[in-house]
């Protein structure tokens, strides 16, 4: 398997984190992107990842963590600072490069207040996440997460970042339909932390509707292409989720996707 695939936890979040991290080990992936709502979970959790990574079978590329959801941006009263410093904790313990946000909703506020409020309410975690080594990055997201998120293009995740002082996670199956995407590419990649893949059949009206690379409509290749010329040398991360998943099966599918995913890349020279 090409060394920088990566599987997010998304795909079994059912299962508990060691059972995932053995999935991820008996595929060859050398890394995983782990979710704060399972690690959380019980300390069972956070150990299991912990054992995984001692034992050296499996590196966390980067942990996904839901920030400002105390119900949303205008309204949090610290809860989502709380939060992140617990992440951040955890990212120190599983030697996590990074942490990529969901921002949380802007509540009753405009955009630009509300990335204001999330630069503001993310200011007490940026030593602590200095001091223990871990990138902070937003990602671009379906609109359709307004109610948790709200950089909604490439462009917007980047304004986000450059306001908020943070890094970029690039997820591909919400920006590919982008006008000028290369050039949005460019832009966001002096801060790319993570790239994220998974393709769209076309029709689809789910959400989340992911399917496994090479089943939808995306040019992945020629996307991935750009990444990888454009100078980004990270992990790229397969989220899988949503019914064409589930109908498959989450282990069947991730095993295709991962596949796919590494002879593309190693096609791209990458």
């Amino acid at each position: 398997m090409h060394p920088r695939v990566s599987l997010h936890q998304v795909a079994l979040i059912d299962a508990p984190t060691g059972d995932f991290a053995a999935f991820c080990a008996e595929l060859g992936l050398r890394h995983c992107t782990l979710a704060t709502p399972r690690l959380l979970r019980d300390e069972g959790e956070l150990a299991a990842a912990c054992a995984a990574v001692e034992a050296g079978r499996l590196a966390v590329g980067c942990i996904n963590h839901p920030f400002a959801l105390h119900p949303d941006l205008e309204r949090d009263r610290g809860q989502a600072a709380e939060g992140l410093l617990r992440a951040i904790a955890m990212a120190g313990r599983l030697g996590a490069p990074a942490i990529y946000l969901l921002t949380g909703g802007r509540g009753g506020l405009s955009w630009d207040a509300a990335a204001e409020r999330f630069a503001h309410l993310l200011a007490p975690c940026r030593a602590a996440a200095t001091e223990a080594g871990v990138a902070l990055l937003v990602e671009n997201a379906s609109p359709l997460n307004a109610d948790i998120h709200i950089a909604h293009t490439l462009p917007d995740a980047t304004r986000l970042a450059r306001i908020a002082g943070t890094g970029v996670c690039i997820e591909l199956h919400a920006c590919w339909t982008e006008a000028g995407l290369r050039d949005n590419l460019a832009d966001a990649m002096p801060l790319a932390g993570l790239v994220q893949v998974s393709d769209y059949v076309l029709g689809d009206r789910t959400s989340p509707c992911r399917a496994v690379p090479g089943d939808g409509a995306i040019p992945l290749e020629a996307i991935l292409r750009d990444v990888l010329d454009l100078g980004y040398t990270g992990l790229f991360d397969l989220e899988l989720v949503g019914p064409r998943i589930a109908d498959e099966g989450p282990r069947a599918a991730c095993t295709r996707a991962a596949r796919v995913l590494s002879d593309m890349l190693d096609r791209l020279g990458a």
